[in-house]
């Protein structure tokens, strides 16, 4: 194997270590979030402007984040697999050479 092959290797187990512990990180964070808004709801004893406060905000919250974590990734995958001339060549087609349109037919009364 040449040092470009393990390089390449290399590369792709961390991206994917990158991708499980980022994942990891969102659902955890999330599970949080989302844990606390329930311990909040819980010890509210029915308030409901609040209630639908805390949930409002906790929902904004596990939706950023998951947003977020999502949108990184897409772009960093973007990116990557164009600066590794992965993804599709950005050619602009040769253009097509135009005849010009026939002149209308002469009528002969």
């Amino acid at each position: 194997m040449s040092r470009d092959e393990a390089g390449a290797i290399r590369d792709t187990e961390l991206e994917k270590d990158r991708a499980r512990y980022g994942l990891l990180a969102v659902v955890v964070s999330n599970l949080a979030v989302a844990a606390v808004a329930v311990v909040g709801v819980w010890r509210l004893d029915g308030d409901k402007a609040v209630v639908v406060g805390v949930l409002t905000a906790a929902f904004t919250a596990v939706s950023s984040t998951t947003t977020a974590y999502l949108g990184i990734k897409a772009v960093s995958n973007t990116a990557r697999s164009i600066a590794l001339g992965d993804g599709p060549a950005r050619r602009h087609p040769e253009p097509v050479p135009q005849t010009p349109p026939a002149p209308p037919a002469q009528r002969t009364p």
